[in-house]
């Protein structure tokens, strides 16, 4: 029964006798940054199972299956079963947020085929929420450094003029579509969107794309949303 971490094209097998860690200096080495825990993640295996644990004091992950059926917010001193055989996880520290695969070959749970059908044309269900064709297209050009990479590894998400930019936005418009697919996620539950009444989370472009990720709401195919996008103003 083995546990696998996959990383920037390199896989690290972890063993059932000691954990394998992940972080600033760890056996799972992501980066020197200095906003990232020396030791952030663990992979351990007890009671018949592999197990992800947060040993971090600040910083919070989102783990996935690749469907987006299955999504977990690990805060400090928190942890989850590896209980498919397949997550991705995603970091966010400082200004850089990294994303990594862990594979278990003997999985307690497999996942459901069902696929989620999308509409043709008007508003984009996901889950419960409906996207207006501006605000996936939003989601998206945040999105696009990891939609575009075939690895886990680390990317960086646009400043918001950068973003409004590649859109053909004003940052103005930019800022309050933002504005509105976030409340939209926070009003259906989804967390770290907001700092607080009337206080806007300093990271929730961060928080928006390992969701958008986690769940699907965007994929490689919809990297074809921006090539329809108005050409950025001259």
């Amino acid at each position: 029964m083995t546990a696998v971490v996959e990383f920037c094209g390199e896989r690290f097998e972890a063993r059932e006798d000691a954990p394998l860690t992940i972080g600033r200096e760890a056996d799972v080495e992501i980066d020197d940054n200095p906003f990232l825990h020396r030791i952030f993640l663990q992979v351990v295996h007890e009671g018949g199972l592999w197990w992800l644990a947060n040993v971090g004091s600040t910083l919070t992950a989102t783990v996935a299956d690749p469907k987006g059926l299955f999504q977990a917010h690990l805060a400090p001193g928190a942890r989850v079963p590896l209980a498919l055989d397949r997550l991705t996880v995603w970091f966010t520290a400082g200004p850089t947020t990294y994303d990594l695969e862990i594979s278990v070959d003997a999985p307690a749970f497999t996942a459901s085929d069902t696929e989620s059908v999308a509409p043709d044309s008007g508003e984009m269900t996901v889950g419960r929420v409906s996207l207006t064709p501006d605000q996936k297209l939003l989601i998206v050009a945040l999105c696009e450094d990891f939609l575009r990479r075939s690895t886990a590894g680390q990317g960086q998400i646009p400043s918001s003029a950068v973003a409004a930019e590649r859109l053909g936005w004003t940052v103005t418009k930019f800022n309050r579509k933002l504005d509105n697919v976030c409340q939209k996620l926070a009003d259906n539950g989804t967390r770290g969107l907001h700092g607080g009444p009337g206080k806007l989370a300093s990271n929730r472009k961060a928080k928006l794309v390992e969701h958008a990720l986690a769940t699907r709401i965007v994929t490689e195919a919809d990297l074809a949303l921006l090539d329809d996008a108005p050409a950025p103003r001259p």
